[in-house]
């Protein structure tokens, strides 16, 4: 797959995948025949390994010569081929399929159109319930239906995982969310041509379109877990049976699998460029450690002198920070508004002993859900506008109105300094109380 992408893309993409967006859009013009034989010649070795994994599991357990010459016999080089691999914490659900053995069974022993999974992975050695699920797995790909099309490869190693990324047709991924922390093999799966289909969890909820994948649900929680497991594993079937078996068997009269070829080729390119490491070094670099290393050169010039200013001024305003109070927040017009229309909003506060230097302030507002409060909020910055007659400092800012619906707002104040990184760090805000 290296060298394909070498030929149509550029080499460079090796150098940093991150900073060749324009490149990555090349993957359409790899001629199909050609992308897809390249994918054909990976599964044949996929099953070639497997087969030859498989033999020394059961010389190593003591089988008989027969049952060792039948993983010459397992799975088929040319059928869909689905990948489960990964470490087997129950979180990770892997035994999901399980829940309903008859739509299981009708899918592995389907002649026309030949399913097969490819199972690897390990639990932790004090992880009984993980050892459990890998027990389950392998008793029911002892059963006769499932002999042929299902195998559980041991000793998860970097070489196993290598061979299932590369060969597969489909990655599956089936945590209980919101436990993903990643899911960094689906990323390196899509890059060699596999699709993926996943919970919308981890890296999956944010590269997830219908051009890249499939998800199993939208994306819901349910406070019972059994039954979220029986939504899921309903949702993963309804996929494997509607959308990605009838997709992969959908064949040109030149027996090419064109609408599935051009559903790799799309998450190649949309995924290919920024979930790598390359762009992820590129990231920390830019946003973290250099800015990092620029605060320390400022705060360590001149003998530590602004990172002594820095103390003092934290220190007075943590002194400070009680005497602030909003005392009043209004916009201009209260109902009648469509969407696209600017809202202007006036807050007036009291500063205390602080000094408007030391705050910013902001407009927190977002659609209100049905018990009144406000979700996926956006917030945008206030202005000092004036002092009021009476003491007070008038802040106005404007936000706009971009959806129907109910709308909510408030104010918070937060210190503002120049040579803070983070607001939040130092633990003070303020919001505006409800009326």
């Amino acid at each position: 797959m290296a060298g394909l992408l070498d030929r149509y893309l550029n080499p460079s993409w090796r150098e940093d995948a991150g900073q060749q967006y324009g490149l990555w859009g090349r993957v359409h013009q790899i001629p199909d025949e050609e992308l897809w034989r390249t994918h054909e010649r990976r599964r044949e070795r996929l099953v070639a390994f497997s087969r030859n994994r498989l033999r020394t599991q059961l010389e190593a357990r003591g089988a008989t010569p027969s049952e060792v010459a039948q993983a010459n016999e397992i799975l088929r080089p040319e059928a869909l081929t689905i990948g489960f691999s990964r470490r087997f914490a129950t979180y990770k659900r892997a035994t999901l399929l399980l829940r309903n053995p008859e739509r299981l069974i009708k899918i592995l022993t389907d002649k026309e159109r030949p399913v097969q999974f490819i199972f690897a992975g390990k639990a932790h050695p004090n992880d009984n319930p993980g050892k459990e699920l890998i027990r389950q797995i392998i008793h029911f790909e002892r059963r006769p239906e499932a002999r042929r099309r299902m195998v559980f490869i041991e000793d998860y190693d970097i070489v196993v995982a290598r061979y299932l990324v590369q060969g597969v047709d489909v990655w599956l991924n089936t945590p209980l969310r919101p436990m993903e922390a990643s899911g960094t093999s689906g990323m390196k799966a899509t890059l060699n041509g596999a699709i993926n289909v996943s919970i919308l969890d981890g890296w999956w909820a944010e590269a997830f379109n219908p051009n890249t994948g499939w998800s199993i649900g939208r994306g819901e929680e349910y406070r019972d877990e059994d039954y979220q497991n029986e939504v899921e594993s309903n949702a993963l079937f309804d996929l494997l049976e509607k959308e990605i078996i009838p997709l992969f068997y959908a064949r040109t009269t030149d027996d090419l699998p064109r609408p599935w070829i051009a559903k790799m080729k799309s998450a190649m390119r949309a995924i290919g460029p920024y979930f790598n490491t390359n762009r992820m070094v590129r990231q920390y670099a830019e946003e973290m450690y250099l800015p990092a290393l620029q605060r320390a050169e400022i705060l360590s010039k001149d003998n530590f002198e602004h990172a002594k200013q820095l103390a003092a001024w934290k220190q007075n305003l943590r002194a400070n920070w009680n005497t602030l109070k909003i005392l009043d927040v209004k916009n201009e017009k209260h109902d009648g508004f469509k969407v696209g229309d600017p809202c202007v909003i006036h807050a007036w506060l009291d500063l205390g002993k602080c000094q408007s230097d030391d705050i910013s302030v902001e407009i927190f507002y977002g659609p209100l859900d049905a018990n009144g409060d406000i979700e996926s909020p956006r917030t945008a910055p206030m202005q000092y506008l004036k002092q009021a007659e009476n003491g007070s400092h008038e802040f106005t800012g404007t936000i706009k109105l971009e959806a129907s619906g109910r709308i909510g707002h408030t104010v918070r104040v937060l210190p503002r300094h120049p040579d803070i990184d983070n607001p939040f760090r130092e633990g003070l805000i303020h919001w505006a109380q409800k009326k």
